[in-house]
C-alpha cells in the first residue's frame, strides 16, 4: 500500500521534511500502525512521533484517532495540536 505523508509545524522542523510518499509493509494497517512504522527508523522520527508526544493526525484532511484505518492513495497528517488565545 502506498500513502502520502505530510508533516506541519515542528513535526516537519524535527523530521527534516514537509511531505514524503510511502510504501508500507501489509502488517501496517492503521494510524498508530504507520506511526510505529516510522518510530522504527530511528532518530529523528521516533523523537518527533514519540508515543507520549501529544500530535494530533489527519486522514485525507479529517481529524483521526490512531485506530483509523489506512486505505491505498490515502493521505495521513501529524502535526502538533494548536493553542491560541
Amino acid at each position: 500500500m502506498k500513502i502520502t505523508l505530510r508533516f506541519f509545524a515542528s513535526v516537519r522542523e524535527v523530521v527534516g521534511t514537509g511531505s514524503e510518499v510511502l510504501t508500507l509493509p501489509v502488517a501496517v494497517l492503521t494510524v498508530g500502525d504507520v506511526r510505529q512504522f516510522l518510530r522504527e527508523r530511528g532518530d529523528p522520527w521516533a523523537q518527533a512521533l514519540d508515543e507520549g508526544r501529544a500530535l494530533r493526525m489527519a486522514l485525507d484532511q479529517e481529524m483521526v484517532t490512531a485506530t483509523a484505518a489506512i486505505t491505498d492513495g490515502c493521505e495521513l497528517a501529524f502535526f502538533p495540536p494548536v493553542t491560541g488565545g
